[in-house]
């Protein structure tokens, strides 16, 4: 298997001969505008892409675990080929056909697709009317015969759909969703350093892959940050943050 992190969720994954381009935010930096009334007031993203776009279009799948303009966004529809199959969470299915994607496999539960199964997990996008207000996320679980299975989580804090994932499908692989989001009201939407560290210490035999860092005005929480935290939680050899365009082999 291979990870490579464009950047923010971005990722392109090789599992089974096949390549699967997730949460494709292909967006110059600063085109898209700020989440108002946190401390960064900086138009998104705050770094531009570490690869020409045009690069990322052939991959075999596309796989969205929602469609927040920062995992889906404008450029993302006009670069990606209509055609090209794509996996989404059930409640995304209809806004993606109506963007003008023909080939859209929602996932409900489980998918087998090329040797490989995809399983649809739970989260929770915050908490209180935050929570609510966000909409319904997904996670996948991923596995194929004689690769290490895989565990996204997507955009989710620490909560009982996580740690249902981590007893149930003992994943080797773990990629975080970070960042520490928040809006200027109510508490992180996404992990924060106490949310990874409830990841590693629940699933100690698993290793992590922080991602969703930096590149959003309303992620707090810096790479440096976590580095020193896992450095200080004695994490070094379960947690790993990669740098933008940075790939991974395992």
């Amino acid at each position: 298997m291979k990870i490579q992190l464009i950047r923010h969720a971005t990722m392109l994954i090789e599992i089974n001969g096949m390549s699967i381009l997730v949460d494709p935010m292909l967006s110059e930096a600063g085109k898209m505008a700020a989440v108002s009334g946190v401390t960064n007031s900086s138009d998104n993203p705050l770094v531009d892409l570490p690869v020409d776009p045009l690069s990322l279009i052939n991959t075999d799948a596309i796989l969205v675990t929602h469609t927040h303009r920062d995992h889906f966004d404008d450029a993302a529809r006009e670069y990606l080929p209509s055609g090209r199959l794509l996996f989404c969470q059930p409640t995304d299915r209809a806004a993606i056909l109506e963007a003008g994607f023909t080939n859209v496999q929602a996932i409900e539960t489980s998918h087998q697709w090329n040797g490989i199964r995809i399983v649809r997990t739970g989260g929770q996008h915050g908490t209180g009317s935050i929570g609510q207000k966000m909409g319904p996320v997904s996670g996948f679980f991923v596995e194929s015969k004689g690769e290490p299975s895989l565990y996204i989580t997507g955009d989710t804090i620490w909560c009982a759909e996580v740690h249902k994932v981590l007893e149930e499908y003992q994943p080797q692989i773990i990629i975080c969703f970070a960042g520490a989001a928040r809006f200027s009201t109510g508490g992180p939407i996404t992990m924060t350093r106490d949310d990874l560290f409830k990841v590693a210490d629940y699933a100690p035999s698993s290793k992590i892959i922080v991602v969703h860092l930096e590149a959003w005005n309303h992620c707090g929480l810096t790479r440096d940050q976590l580095k020193a935290f896992v450095e200080d939680k004695g994490l070094n050899e379960q947690v790993y943050v990669p740098y933008d365009g940075e790939l991974m082999n395992y």
